[in-house]
């Protein structure tokens, strides 16, 4: 009955995924946005009715501008991120803005690329492309573990991290989420996702503290925090 409904899913899914991709080049930033929002709540949709999951929010984003910080087990709470978050402004490995078709809405809609190994230029320009985006009053979004971590491990928080909580000067709201047990596989499971967000983080801490409340708060979700 799973594969079932995984079918089902993939089905209806990226067949809407492709009609939505038709209309990216008619769009400009704002209509890219939009179209992101629908993608997102189809994908929902799907989620909720195809593959029996439930979705629970323990809290939510906090008034004014902020940089979220989420754990990533799967693909799910990036594309779920419209539906939580609005239109927030997304940090995503460079790699993803370099495949066909996506790698266009992609910059439409105002991903900011992140090249883990290209050094002080690439810096330099993810920072550009950060002051521009708060001058938008638009959310953050970043995975701090830099990639996608099975469920029941922790990942470090990646280097970056700490420089931008610096520079965007913007409380940091941590988010764990459990997507991996039931999504993260080709057969996707029933049951319940959580988003737990926790308390917001001041600004101007040291790395040092600012990472080790990331840490521990993203991971509120993992079996070794029960």
């Amino acid at each position: 009955m799973n594969l079932l409904r995984s079918l089902a899913f993939y089905g209806v899914f990226y067949l809407g995924t492709l009609v939505l991709l038709l209309v990216i080049p008619f769009q400009g930033a704002r209509g890219v946005r939009r179209v992101a929002g629908g993608w997102s709540a189809l994908h929902r949709w799907c989620v909720r009715h195809l593959l029996r999951i439930r979705i629970i929010q323990q809290g939510g984003p906090i008034d004014g501008p902020a940089l979220y910080a989420m754990r990533h087990e799967s693909f799910f709470e990036a594309i779920d991120a419209p539906c939580v978050f609005g239109e927030p402004v997304i940090f995503a490995k460079q790699e993803l803005l370099a495949i066909p078709a996506w790698g266009g809405a992609g910059r439409k809609y105002g991903l900011i690329p992140v090249a883990r190994d290209e050094g002080a230029k690439a810096l330099r320009d993810l920072m550009r492309a950060a002051k521009g985006a708060k001058a938008e009053g638009r959310p953050f979004l970043i995975f701090p573990e830099g990639t996608r971590t099975p469920h029941g491990d922790e990942g470090a928080i990646v280097s970056g991290f700490a420089g931008l909580y610096k520079l965007l000067d913007l409380p940091v709201v941590p988010v764990a989420v459990n997507s991996g047990p039931l999504y993260r596989s080709f057969v996707k499971r029933p049951g319940q996702i959580t988003y737990r967000f926790g308390p917001a983080i001041e600004t101007g801490l040291p790395r040092e503290d600012v990472e080790a409340r990331v840490r521990e708060a993203i991971n509120a979700l993992q079996p070794s925090a029960r």
